[in-house]
């Protein structure tokens, strides 16, 4: 073989080895997007960072209390969780790559308020559906986490959101011990 081979040759397995494998900077921005996404979702459901995710907001609510409604158009505790699972439970199905059933409701509906058996399994299932999506993400393929994430952040603001007005619930009638 001349010289001339040699170089074609070596060209192409570098061509080829470039080709195969992510480039480093882009392995890590996927790392980076999958820890910041994971981040936000454990700091919105039960890791206490910035401010108080929905879990600890929750603990220690009574189906009593978590039906209580200021005389406004405000919603109730049990009415925020409800939501939140509703919407959430939808994500994690498309997540899992099932088409979620198709909604033409108003979301109003997904504001629905809780007997006390319906109580205690929303926020069971507000949990499970929140520990779930977490799961996906961290164990998704690059592809998927780059797909999800504007989904995944809103999500996590979402939660943040309706988390903070149960916490204004809970402090206004004096529920709020921390």
């Amino acid at each position: 073989m001349n010289m001339k081979n040699h170089i074609v040759i070596l060209v192409l397995v570098v061509a080829l080895a470039a080709c195969s494998k992510p480039k480093a900077d882009e392995s890590a921005q996927d790392d980076t997007l999958r820890k910041v996404l994971l981040q936000q979702l454990k700091n919105s459901h039960a890791h206490e960072e910035w401010f108080v995710p929905f879990v600890p907001a929750l603990d220690g609510v009574t189906a009593e209390q978590a039906a209580w409604i200021d005389s406004t158009d405000n919603h109730s505790i049990g009415q925020l969780a409800s939501h939140l699972a509703f919407w959430n439970g939808r994500i994690l199905q498309s997540l899992q790559g099932n088409t979620p059933p198709e909604f033409k409701d108003d979301n109003k509906t997904t504001f629905r308020q809780l007997n006390e058996q319906e109580w205690t399994a929303v926020t069971k299932q507000l949990d499970s559906i929140q520990t779930e999506i977490e799961k996906l993400v961290e164990n998704g393929t690059d592809a998927q986490v780059k797909e999800w994430s504007p989904t995944i952040a809103n999500l996590s603001m979402h939660n943040a959101y309706h988390t903070g007005q149960i916490l204004y619930i809970r402090k206004k009638n004096g529920w709020w011990k921390k």
